[in-house]
């Protein structure tokens, strides 16, 4: 079997090993779909994904995607602050994806903020279940900067070792300031 190395297809992978069908997940930033897309699928019609963005065309192209793929009705679609998820999801979930940038093919000039980026991973910390995974694919380089990218991995660091299980990836010999795949795992 071949696999691809792209960041969102590794974190995939790894995410496949924690979650099962029924299980309840939120992609923390829609984007085009393509982690609420991979979510729907594997919880199965019994369970349930709950996506966020704030832009309007990221939710508008995440239900096209859905909805072509035959996915919609396992998906609630949330146009707000990732930051503001404890507000939506009021049960414990399996996982929580992030991507941390801008809109692939969008306006680069919108883009994750460290402050909210930090929140958000703080409200979805609060929302996971024991042995409950986030992923975060963290960007940096020209468009995005280096300053999210910093505060996020600071904030992990810092996480409690008797309650959280971080793992932090890299890319080790690629250019350019590739992405940072990294994993909490909820221990109790």
């Amino acid at each position: 079997m071949k696999y691809s190395y792209q960041i969102t297809e590794y974190c995939h992978r790894f995410l496949a090993m924690y979650l099962e069908p029924g299980d309840v997940c939120v992609d923390a930033t829609a984007g085009n779909g393509n982690d609420t897309e991979f979510l729907c699928r594997i919880c199965g019609a019994d369970g349930r994904v709950y996506a966020f963005d704030i832009q309007a065309e990221a939710i508008l192209h995440t239900k096209e995607r859905l909805e072509l793929s035959g996915l919609n009705t396992r998906a609630v679609l949330i146009q707000d602050g990732h930051e503001r998820m404890g507000e939506y999801v009021k049960e414990s979930v399996s996982a929580i994806v992030f991507n941390f940038g801008y809109l692939p093919g969008g306006n680069h000039s919108i883009a994750t903020k460290p402050d909210t980026s930090i929140r958000a991973i703080e409200e979805g910390l609060k929302l996971l279940k024991p042995d409950g995974i986030m992923s975060l694919c963290i960007y940096s380089g020209q468009d995005s900067g280096y300053e999210e990218r910093d505060a996020i991995l600071s904030y992990l660091k810092g996480l409690d070792t008797k309650h959280w299980l971080v793992i932090l990836n890299q890319f080790y010999n690629r250019k350019n300031d590739p992405p940072i795949p990294a994993f909490i795992v909820r221990l109790r």
